[in-house]
């Protein structure tokens, strides 16, 4: 990983009284610090509406730091550290909110720096944040480089994020835009693409021939808990699908890029969405089941007699030479048995089998599982004879945990892995206005059809469930089953980063 960058660097955070604030930016940037990432000279800028101090501000991090970590440890580091925390009043509005920010911020700064600015703010605020910006001349980058940082959602459908890609590229560059998806910044999620293009012996047989079809599942336990009123205007189709879901299909189905530079990746992604198959209008409730988990209609702040899904499942067809044939399924939900990531692999059957089984016996598919979290590994399932018999056989598992391996906190939060990347201007991780415009053309018809009159029918389905009966349906019409691979195939409880 780098070290320490030799320019000045100023981390101005929109919107720093706030929870991921708080939760994520500053632990993440704390942890860069104690690694020794951080440019030698920076400061991080709390910008907020809030009537604090650098003092007020300082305590409120500390707070948080110490609810992340064992504060007695680092309490040394946090004492150099908090000397770069700062705190700015102001609003978003007006002209005049940005040139005292302007003012601000050169009064902190011994000289040109670069600047970082991230957006940790509501999407309606960006464009006028970025807009303020330039009328200050704050993305002007005479004076070093100058990078803005928002979080999801990147609009709310095709036509919002077409819009707001057209207002963030009247005043940058697109090599100036980080749009981040903290998926990308999972090791786990990195390590697909390592998994597949420097281990010689998957990548052959990753291909029609020898694949059946692909599972992509991110469940989670909890319900809605205080996001009740934003979940219940979008549902889980824009919450999971056009972004996280599809981000772990493109790592999966992509082609090798002939570099590991941000836009051969990017590029080799935007190819297989584009290879995606657009189902008509009449097939798209074919490939689309959803559900809402009984007890949602009494969550408060939920519509009573709200039609939101809680759960989905889509088939993709890939069109292309690699994956033609093979679909992918993709779930998600909340409330449901578990909280998992997963790619299950669904290897073919063997064509031929010689061997004297037992009468009503059916050899076992190869089970490849990636297991993004909790349980952070792979497991490769296969059949293996059972000593002492003519033929009979019995599935063996294969297993690798990071935990073992690496240690039980070797894995970093991903927004400590994407802030050093936009600090480094590596955008490899970050996803480009084609790919979000892309990944919106392809989920818009489905959010049609779920709200359209010929729209599947919207299946209630038990907390603690896996979903509704027609899931199982969508893979059970042609011979297929839900996999839960790493829940079944890992015995043991995983290493949980909470007790490092």
């Amino acid at each position: 990983m780098p070290t320490q960058q030799s320019k000045p660097s100023t981390i101005v955070i929109f919107g720093a009284s706030g929870d991921l604030t708080s939760r994520k930016l500053l632990p993440a940037l704390f942890n860069l610090y104690l690694k020794n990432r951080l440019p030698k000279q920076f400061r991080i800028i709390g910008y907020t509406r809030r009537d604090w101090n650098d003092d007020i501000f300082r305590q409120r991090m500390q707070a948080s730091i110490e609810a992340h970590m064992n504060f007695d440890i680092v309490s040394d580091a946090w004492d150099r550290f908090v000397l770069n925390l700062h705190h700015i009043h102001g609003g978003l509005s007006t002209a005049q909110d940005y040139q005292d920010l302007q003012a601000g911020l050169s009064a902190l700064e011994d000289g040109p720096s670069n600047r970082l600015y991230y957006l940790a703010v509501p999407p309606r605020f960006f464009t006028d944040i970025v807009s303020g910006l330039a009328q200050a001349n704050m993305i002007d980058e005479k004076q070093g480089w100058r990078r803005v940082v928002i979080e999801k959602p990147f609009g709310n459908d095709l036509q919002s994020a077409i819009a707001l890609n057209q207002a963030l590229h009247a005043h940058l560059d697109e090599s100036q835009i980080y749009r981040i998806d903290h998926y990308l910044g999972k090791e786990t999620v990195q390590n697909v693409l390592v998994f597949r293009f420097a281990n010689t012996i998957f990548e052959p047989v990753w291909n029609r021939n020898y694949i059946d079809h692909v599972q992509i599942t991110v469940a989670e336990e909890v319900g809605v808990e205080h996001r009740a009123a934003f979940y219940d205007n979008i549902g889980v189709i824009k919450d999971m699908f056009q972004n996280h879901l599809l981000q772990l299909l493109t790592l999966v189905a992509m082609e090798p890029p002939a570099t590991f530079q941000a836009d051969a990746l990017r590029n080799e992604k935007i190819k297989v969405l584009n290879a995606i198959r657009h189902p008509s209008k009449n097939a798209l409730a074919r490939y689309l089941v959803q559900g809402q988990y009984r007890g949602y209609r009494d969550e408060e702040k939920v519509a009573p007699d709200s039609e939101t899904p809680t759960y989905a499942a889509i088939r993709f067809d890939i069109l292309n030479w690699r994956w033609q044939g093979v679909p992918f399924f993709l779930r998600s939900g909340k409330k449901l048995a578990t909280k998992t990531t997963e790619v299950i692999i669904h290897f073919k059957r063997p064509p031929h089998i010689m061997f004297p089984l037992p009468k009503g016996y059916e050899i076992s598919p190869n089970i490849l599982a990636l297991c993004i979290q909790p349980d952070e590994g792979i497991h490769l399932r296969f059949d293996a004879k059972v000593p002492d018999t003519a033929a009979e056989m019995r599935p063996v598992d294969m297993e690798f945990h990071y935990a073992d391996s690496f240690g039980a906190c070797a894995i970093p939060e991903a927004y400590e892995r994407l802030l050093l990347d936009a600090l480094i201007g590596d955008a490899a991780l970050f996803t480009r206005s084609d790919e979000i415009e892309m990944a919106w053309k392809l989920i818009d018809p489905f959010i049609n059809a779920s709200k359209g009159k010929k729209r599947p029918a919207l299946e209630i389905y038990e907390p603690g469930s896996w979903g509704p009966a027609a899931a199982d349906a969508l893979l059970g019409k042609e011979g297929r089953s839900w996999l839960r691979g790493c829940a079944e195939l890992n015995e043991k409880p995983p290493a949980r980063q909470k007790d490092c």
